[in-house]
């Protein structure tokens, strides 16, 4: 992998992380028309990348977060946990993103082959998910009722999310998009959804990141300076996907994506039976 390669690979990277399109179906996309032998230190590489993003995008609320957690704990010793729990919308908060990344660890530890199974499979799988993220995205739009923000958030609606992207685990089913449309399907306010997904990556990329540890080590001892370059372009893309995103959900439909989504779905699944990709 040249430096050019690695570059392209990180945009797309920190570009699909947090656009609903499916970061690992575009990564295997990438893969296959740059002619680059796929590197799951890699991709996680990049990850760590869209990790650095999005903990700098929301630095404040997860500095509020954590100090709310913090207190949360005294709380407990003193015996008021409930009653700070319902007072501080960040106490809750920080307690459901941990409630919400239970699912995916769950999955990842259970299930780690065969899912990577799945990603070294043929590019029809990625393609058929791509489709099922465009509908679900298209679907939960048209069943939110948009009354639920981070003041009146509950365990409820957290799991919901939480399960929501332990399922996009799967290959071509974006992490994004089936946690936007699972917030969306509840009744999570549009802005929040897309927030409180974003904020629950945190989490799940850093898990990953450090389940992968040992082979991004040799990763990096091989081919140093395009990985580096590749990881800076994910960082940068990563950010600027973020802020689209956002501004994006407040005032527009995200029916743009589901439309790209099932596009691309048909495109990659025609080619792969073809043989063309």
């Amino acid at each position: 992998m040249d430096i050019l390669q690695a570059i392209i690979i990180g945009i797309v990277q920190g570009l699909t992380e947090f656009l609903p399109v499916s970061s690992s179906a575009h990564l295997i996309f990438a893969h296959n028309v740059l002619g680059v032998e796929s590197s799951l230190a890699f991709d996680v590489l990049l990850h760590l990348g869209t990790l650095i993003a999005v903990l700098w995008f929301f630095r404040w609320d997860i500095a509020k977060m954590i100090k709310s957690w913090w207190l949360s704990i005294g709380d407990l010793l003193q015996g008021r946990f409930m009653k700070g729990f319902r007072e501080d919308p960040y106490k809750r908060l920080a307690w459901y993103v941990i409630l919400a990344t239970i699912p995916v660890g769950i999955v990842g530890v259970l299930f780690d082959d065969a899912v990577e199974a799945l990603f070294a499979g043929a590019l029809y799988v990625p393609a058929f998910f791509l489709f099922v993220t465009g509908t679900i995205l298209y679907l939960s739009q048209r069943m939110n009722s948009g009354k639920i923000d981070m003041n009146n958030l509950s365990k409820k609606e957290a799991l919901v999310m939480g399960l929501g992207q332990a399922c996009a685990i799967l290959p071509g089913l974006s992490r994004s998009g089936t946690t936007i449309a699972a917030g969306l399907t509840i009744g999570l306010e549009k802005e929040f959804a897309a927030k409180f997904s974003f904020i629950l990556s945190i989490p799940a990329i850093l898990g990953a990141f450090v389940f992968q540890l040992k082979d991004i080590g040799s990763a990096i001892d091989v081919n140093f300076l395009p990985i580096f370059i590749g990881f800076i372009a994910s960082v940068i893309a990563g950010y600027l996907a973020i802020k689209w995103m956002l501004d994006l959900i407040k005032n527009r439909s995200l029916d743009i994506f589901a439309y790209y989504c099932w596009v691309m779905g048909i495109i990659v699944f025609m080619g792969s039976i073809t043989h063309i990709f």
